[in-house]
């Protein structure tokens, strides 16, 4: 397990109080770094996140905030591990930079919403055009999956985790202690690599607001499967645009929230 999560992971030695039963134990402990986002010489943003995929992380975010469209823009996308800066540079001047509100850092939502960068101009997701259908059996098995391949969760306690799925098969994994850095790098990972998104699905570990909701729009996936919670704001706008949203999707059960007539019993 260690091997395993070496560049996720350090090691410390801590104090357990189990009633009145104490003890000093070696414990796991999740990395936490900083990555700062480049565009044609332009510093974007810094984000908070986990150190591994980070080239995905910083092109997902890109395409999240409306402000890469095409994959053959880009030019190059290049890791500076000494520094923690990814360097994307494009065919064309994407001259936004003069109207960011402000240059942001952004925190990991462990239990909150994350702070993103504001621009004139991006677009608001169209609403998603696929109407993909989900038995519900595929639903929970795709949700015990999840599960069984948190293993860095299950011992540290500080990762969220996001998967995008076809059919009962999980194509992507990807693990963060922000949760909306799980969708970032899948969303960078499946642009770069021309996968496509409108047969897929997203399963999620963490509560659905409307920023996730958002970001799964933008990656023009119609399902969205999480272990937790939705918000109204949320709902309202899976409503709107087109997505089937299942909450508390756990064991063998499971909430449907919206796109009722896509949820095949």
């Amino acid at each position: 397990m260690e091997n395993n999560y070496s560049e996720l992971t350090t090691s410390r030695i801590i104090i357990k109080i189990d009633e009145g039963c104490v003890r000093h134990e070696k414990d796991l402990i999740v990395r936490e770094t900083t990555l700062t986002v480049h565009i044609n010489s332009t510093e974007v943003a810094t984000l908070v996140c986990s150190p591994r995929d980070q080239k995905y992380l910083a092109v997902g975010f890109l395409c999240g905030e409306g402000i890469l469209k095409k994959r053959e823009d880009i030019i190059s996308v290049d890791m500076d591990q000494e520094q923690g800066a990814v360097y994307v540079k494009t065919r064309t001047d994407l001259s936004f930079a003069d109207r960011l509100t402000v240059k942001r850092r952004i925190t990991p939502s462990a239990g909150g919403s994350g702070t993103t960068v504001s621009a004139d101009g991006i677009s608001f997701p169209s609403p998603v055009r696929s109407h993909l259908q989900v038995r519900v059996e595929t639903a929970l098995n795709l949700a015990n999956q999840l599960q069984e391949r948190s293993q860095l969760f299950q011992r540290t306690g500080g990762v969220h985790n996001a998967a995008l799925a076809k059919g009962e098969e999980i194509l992507i994994f990807q693990e963060d202690i922000g949760r909306h850095n799980t969708l970032d790098k899948i969303h960078g990972q499946c642009f770069l690599e021309g996968i496509s998104r409108d047969d897929k699905m997203i399963i999620f570990s963490g509560r659905v607001s409307t920023e996730i909701l958002l970001k799964v729009a933008r990656m023009g996936v119609p399902v969205l499967i999480s272990r937790s919670a939705p918000t109204d704001r949320a709902l309202q706008l899976a409503e709107k645009l087109n997505i089937t949203v299942l909450g508390f999707v756990r064991g063998k059960r499971l909430t449907i929230y919206t796109g009722q007539e896509q949820v095949i019993f």
